[in-house]
């Protein structure tokens, strides 16, 4: 099989963003791993163009969105559209189903297939930032028929992710999971000096690693840690992660008095891996999420995570955590019954939960999307080959 050029396009991106920027990544490594030529052009504040472990990454000048926290978008559309044809793709793949609708039938023009990957539900998106659930459902259904017309296929990493689609009667939907990396994110990261420092005095370690937006609904972890001491349990949450709602946050703790640790942004995974691996139970409380890579990470490192029952997670994480209403004290009863657990069994049960979802299914299940088969025998690049699984 000739090596392909899958160019990639993805809005809302930033050094500090999480599992758009995780996916990007992995998925380019596979597809570079399975002998194509990934190219990924994202919006930046300077332009540049340079090889990477995911292969070729080109940022193109775009503007901050304002109230984002930083994200930015492609808004040149002359540019990008000399950039792309140049580039002649033999493959497009587009991670945003707003801005860049419009590549679709740039890529129709040419004859080339297309693909546009849907990483949150438009009505979900919607509903979180106060738009009525019947305004909200009209507005995503005719979005959402927009899109599919556009493409040659829309990509859904989850059942749930498809509903919205199935509801318009698309017939160009196919599924296809995201991943996680199982040697970085592992039991065996838990470290007892991280949970001296953030945990001393307290039985119960909580962690929410999130982007600190209104979508992602930051707040209800918040409201999780003060049901928790109200009922007497000595729990102190950790979050690890940036956004515009930060000093709201931490000023709501303050006022509280809840012993919360504001960390910003955490580099480099293998810190993350480290806090995940430490806690009790970590939060993903977002009612949009449509896959949850972070949840994900922390079941790789065998810690039950409590999310959204109105979100994909629960399809995610099956029985190694647990659904829960959109509230703090919600959230807090769901904790309680995961303590409830013998803790090497409610452990064990998340990290294989987690090793139902490595990258080598997701980039061979992104590859059949785009209507290429993998190539046999080349296993997707591995981080950190320090240390056994587990």
């Amino acid at each position: 099989m000739n090596a392909l050029r899958i160019v990639r396009l993805a809005n809302f991106v930033t050094p500090v963003s999480g599992g758009l920027r995780t996916a990007l990544h992995e998925l380019g490594r596979g597809y570079l791993a399975a002998g194509h030529r990934p190219v990924l052009i994202v919006p930046g504040a300077h332009a540049s163009d340079r090889e990477t472990d995911q292969g070729r990454v080109i940022t193109l000048p775009g503007p901050v969105l304002p109230g984002t926290g930083g994200y930015r978008v492609l808004t040149a559309r002359r540019q990008l559209t000399e950039v792309l044809d140049a580039l002649a793709p033999d493959r497009l793949e587009v991670s945003d189903r707003t801005t860049l609708r419009w590549t679709g039938e740039w890529a129709r023009r040419r004859r080339i297939p297309a693909v546009m990957v849907s990483h949150e539900t438009a009505d979900g998106v919607l509903r979180t930032w106060g738009v009525p659930a019947a305004a909200a459902g009209r507005a995503a259904d005719r979005l959402n028929r927009r899109s599919a017309l556009a493409y040659a296929r829309i990509v859904c990493t989850t059942e749930w992710a498809e509903r919205e689609f199935r509801r318009i009667g698309a017939r160009n939907v196919v599924r296809a999971p995201l991943g996680v990396d199982l040697v970085r994110y592992a039991p065996r990261r838990r470290d007892a000096a991280v949970r001296e420092r953030y945990a001393a005095g307290a039985d119960v370690l909580l962690l929410l690693a999130s982007r600190l937006s209104v979508e992602k609904r930051p707040g209800t972890a918040l409201d999780t840690l003060a049901a928790l001491r109200d009922r007497g349990v000595k729990a102190t949450l950790v979050v690890a992660g940036e956004g515009p709602l930060r000093a709201e946050l931490t000023r709501r703790a303050r006022a509280r008095r809840l012993p919360a640790h504001f960390l910003g942004h955490v580099t480099g995974g293998d810190t993350l891996a480290g806090l995940q691996a430490t806690a009790d139970i970590c939060l993903a409380p977002g009612p949009a999420e449509t896959f949850g890579l972070s949840a994900l990470e922390a079941l790789a490192c065998g810690t039950p995570v409590v999310v959204s029952a109105t979100s994909a997670l629960p399809e995610v994480i099956g029985s190694a955590g647990a659904a829960a209403a959109d509230h703090g004290p919600a959230f807090a009863d769901a904790v309680q019954r995961l303590l409830r657990r013998p803790e090497p069994e409610r452990r064990a049960a998340a990290r294989a939960r987690a090793e139902l979802f490595g990258w080598d299914r997701a980039v061979t299940a992104f590859l059949a999307a785009h209507d290429i088969a993998s190539l046999p025998g080349i296993p997707h690049p591995a981080h950190h080959r320090d240390g056994a699984l587990g």
